[in-house]
């Protein structure tokens, strides 16, 4: 019988990723009456630290309204553990006499679990609860915490279209997703019709040609007086080199602490901002950088989201006697039920959008893309005539 949990969180926030440490708390007090759960704050670095939080003493009341709550309730850390780090991990895991740790997060964070389980020798077990808005979490069909933020960037392009028709010109919309382009292809979601927009959609798994770029939207001016384009901040040219760094003298691009050029700063979007400038002179032009706007939103907290967040966490207690592991969403043609894949298959690695997500000859999202996304965002809005 397990006694004693631990729960972190690691990498960057989401809307729902407490509803996943919530579903943990209260299936191990059910199941395990008596059991003490622990929260590390700022993920593994409060672990090795001793800096806990006793969320087993919390009242249902409070748990549920932290599980309401977006953002890391418990703080979050990009800390990317080696060997040596997780060995003093391990240890403040011991020292708190943990049967079991829960550590919620993405593909990094499920790589910690194994390096932890393998040190670990079967002295207790190691759960990796998924969460990413980047939804790039393989063995999964989506991941807590896309949802939300998918409904953020649908809303927000739909809404910036209105706005375009009105005022006609190119706007360019750049989304998170360094890897992945399934946040960014949401931006088509609500798309009314094929005269709306977004007109165009340049995601990671597509390299990115600056000509081809100022043709697709000259194309698009003509048909349509206006172009809305929808781009990851994680573009790049058929090198594998990054947009930003392409666009950006080396001496201006940011860095964060890991040496990883800074995708989300302000970079991009105003390297875009000249590129359009010097390509498309006197074309009305506007860039904006959602950054972290959609990842955490309260005002986009989607129902389904927040729920599968939930059960994702109660899911990794009820699976704890079975062994280590991570647990995926997968759908089965007719609803979503979590389940227990080995921490190899997601530790590490990085699931990318389909190609055939996207039109073959245009940087659009296909019929298959759109299925796909609107089987998770459903249309919330039904906008009226629109006369220009």
């Amino acid at each position: 019988m397990a006694e004693t949990f631990v729960i972190a969180q690691g990498g960057g926030p989401t809307a729902v990723i407490n509803q996943t440490v919530v579903g943990a708390t209260l299936e191990a007090r059910k199941r395990f009456p008596g059991a003490r759960v622990l929260g590390a704050l700022h993920g593994v670095r409060g672990i090795r630290d001793g800096n806990f939080v006793t969320l087993s003493e919390l009242s249902e009341e409070e748990l549920r309204a932290i599980a309401a709550t977006p953002s890391a309730a418990l703080g979050s850390t990009r800390d990317k553990p080696d060997e040596a780090y997780c060995a003093q991990v391990l240890k403040g895991l011991e020292a708190v006499g943990a049967d079991a740790f829960i550590n919620i997060g993405g593909n990094d964070t499920s790589g910690t679990q194994a390096i932890l389980r393998d040190a670990a020798g079967g002295r207790m077990t190691f759960m990796h609860a998924p969460k990413t808005i980047d939804n790039d979490l393989m063995e999964s069909d989506h991941t807590p915490g896309f949802i939300s933020a998918a409904e953020f960037v649908a809303g927000a392009f739909l809404s910036v279209d209105l706005d375009f028709r009105a005022l006609p010109g190119v706007y360019v919309g750049i989304v998170m997703g360094r890897h992945a382009g399934f946040l960014t292809a949401a931006a088509s979601t609500w798309a009314a019709d094929e005269a709306s927009g977004p007109h165009l959609t340049y995601v990671p798994e597509r390299a990115f040609d600056r000509t081809r770029f100022i043709e697709d939207v000259k194309s698009v001016l003509a048909r349509h007086g206006r172009c809305i384009v929808a781009m990851s901040e994680g573009v790049s040219d058929g090198s594998g080199t990054s947009l930003v760094e392409s666009l950006v003298p080396p001496e201006m691009l940011e860095r964060d602490a890991h040496g990883n050029v800074r995708l989300s700063g302000t970079d991009l979007g105003q390297a875009v901002e000249r590129m359009l400038a010097e390509d498309l002179p006197g074309q009305r032009a506007r860039v904006d950088t959602f950054g972290y706007l959609p990842r955490g939103n309260i005002a986009t907290i989607n129902d389904t989201d927040a729920r599968e967040a939930f059960e994702a966490g109660a899911f990794a207690v009820a699976s704890v006697e079975q062994g280590d592991g991570s647990v995926a969403l997968q759908y089965n043609g007719v609803r979503t039920e979590p389940k227990l894949v080995p921490l190899e298959a997601v530790a590490a690695k990085t699931r990318h959008m389909p190609e055939t997500f996207l039109e073959p000859d245009a940087n659009r999202i296909s019929a298959e893309g759109l299925g796909y996304l609107q089987r998770l965002v459903p249309r919330k809005f039904e906008v009226g005539r629109v006369f220009v």
